[in-house]
């Protein structure tokens, strides 16, 4: 066991693993997020927010009618 912990604290071992790792979250995350009909129908409604108009913005604020 102490020569598995001794493999694991070298760098040289260490930072390939890392490196997987953090690449195999990665694709996990990406699967995740462009995987699944409900989820890809809301992330492709939520490209337009920034086009639509504001229904607040459209009607007339009180503060403003009284000046």
């Amino acid at each position: 066991m102490s020569e598995w912990l001794k493999w694991f604290t070298s760098m040289e071992n260490t930072k390939p693993f890392v490196l997987v790792l953090f690449f195999i979250t990665f694709v996990g995350i990406i699967l995740y997020v462009y995987t699944g009909k409900k989820r890809s129908e809301r992330l492709e409604s939520y490209k337009n927010i920034p086009l639509t108009d504001d229904e607040s913005e459209s009607s007339t604020h009180p503060e403003e009618e009284t000046k």
